[in-house]
């Protein structure tokens, strides 16, 4: 199977210059560094000790950035290496301003390229977050004796049986795994069942949260936010921003003083977005701090990466995207986390766990039409807060699964 795969990947790569200019062409890749993705590196090593971390998407980075800020403080580590696949992964990085840590695209899971990689990096360690299983790297990182580890692993139903099809091929490539902690019960399960040998829970690393988080909001524009009867559409998704425009039309006939916030997911949809809500009849301003913001306003609109908790932190009622279309849903933790309460659609099933718990707390709610969020943001607008309790408990169980995934990953 490992020869299929191969043959097959290679495919990727003779096609790659086809499928990155499409992909530049949607606003889905760095013009200045794709070639990253075919393995010409844009940042050097340094000497010394440097351990190599890979996530595919801005969820998977932002839920290790704790454990990165912990290795910040290593004397023994010189370097820090954050691999992604996505554009908005790489403005999250940017915007930390981390000392030792640096970012790269991931490489095309060719042989001859993780060869290439791993030659031109040298990491003592390599960590795969969530999901992220290459066969390619993860042999080639075997054959080097390097250290290999899965944090915050989760293995969905659906991708168990994709991988079951090929057990044998699983069966090598999960065995290879030095350390797997699992971020729930099923996936122990399934990494147990696929091969992997070292598995342990000890909780997931979502729950954790940076030290060097700031509000850097606008003095002018927290004053509006708190003027206003507010709620907050988070990472929304194609079809969703018209759905909350919708809702925003039926919550104004109560509240004439509402502001919308909406920060899409992927923020090359601003301008199709604005269209959508503008011809709902409704005020849409585009977030520019140093611009004035119109009374008026019926919709901020966030149009730039690193944003969305600065925002949680003046605005307490949450609708998060990506759960009305069939996509899984998104983090709740980091709303929950600055005491908002979370709203979201049926489509959840990235996050269910953390779903399920959250509501056994009350701190979350489902959705299915227009109408049930909008009585739900009534309710909240009328109902007291208790967010210093959910920001404290969330905080301690968030500090004491970091420092149990450090310890053990140190061993």
């Amino acid at each position: 199977m490992i020869i299929i795969y191969k043959i097959l990947i290679n495919f990727v790569f003779f096609f790659s210059p086809l499928i990155i200019v499409f992909r530049i062409f949607k606003g889905k890749e760095d013009i200045s560094r794709f070639k990253e993705k075919i393995g010409f590196f844009s940042k050097k090593k340094n000497k010394g000790k440097l351990i190599w971390f890979h996530g595919a998407s801005v969820g998977e980075i932002q839920s290790i950035i704790p454990l990165i800020e912990k290795f910040e403080k290593n004397k023994e580590i010189k370097q820090i290496l954050i691999t992604s696949n996505t554009v908005s992964s790489s403005f999250i990085i940017k915007n930390l301003k981390l000392k030792k840590t640096i970012h790269q695209f991931f490489p095309i899971d060719c042989n001859f390229i993780t060869k290439k990689f791993l030659n031109h990096w040298k990491p003592s360690k390599a960590f795969f977050i969530d999901s992220e299983i290459w066969p390619n790297t993860i042999n080639n990182l075997s054959k080097k004796k390097i250290p290999i580890f899965l944090l915050n692993g989760r293995i969905t139903n659906k991708s168990y049986n994709r991988w079951k099809i090929f057990s044998s091929f699983a069966k090598s490539i999960f065995s290879k795994f030095n350390l797997c902690l699992s971020s729930n019960i099923e996936t122990k399960q399934y990494l147990r069942k696929l091969g992997a040998k070292n598995i342990k829970i000890i909780g997931n690393l979502k729950f954790s949260q940076s030290e060097n988080e700031k509000n850097n909001l606008d003095k002018n524009l927290i004053n509006l936010i708190s003027s206003k009867k507010t709620w907050c559409a988070s990472s929304t998704h194609y079809n969703e921003e018209e759905f909350c425009g919708k809702v925003h039309i039926k919550l104004k006939k109560k509240y004439k003083n509402l502001l919308t916030i909406i920060i899409p997911r992927h923020i090359n949809r601003i301008d199709t977005i604005k269209t959508e809500l503008n011809n709902l009849n409704l005020k849409v301003h585009l977030d520019e701090p140093r611009k004035r913001v119109n009374p008026n306003t019926d919709i901020y609109l966030v149009n730039s990466y690193g944003k969305t908790k600065l925002f949680y932190k003046v605005c307490k009622n949450i609708f998060l995207g990506g759960s009305l279309i069939m996509h899984g849903g998104q983090n709740p933790l980091e709303a929950t986390r600055y005491g908002c309460k979370v709203l979201h659609g049926p489509n959840i099933s990235n996050f269910r766990e953390i779903y399920k718990f959250l509501g056994k707390k009350n701190l979350s709610r489902k959705i299915t039409n227009q109408d049930q969020l909008v009585n739900y943001i009534i309710k909240y607008f009328n109902s007291k807060s208790n967010s210093k309790k959910i920001i404290k408990d969330l905080n301690l169980m968030g500090i004491d699964i970091l420092n149990k995934t450090y310890k053990e990953i140190n061993k």
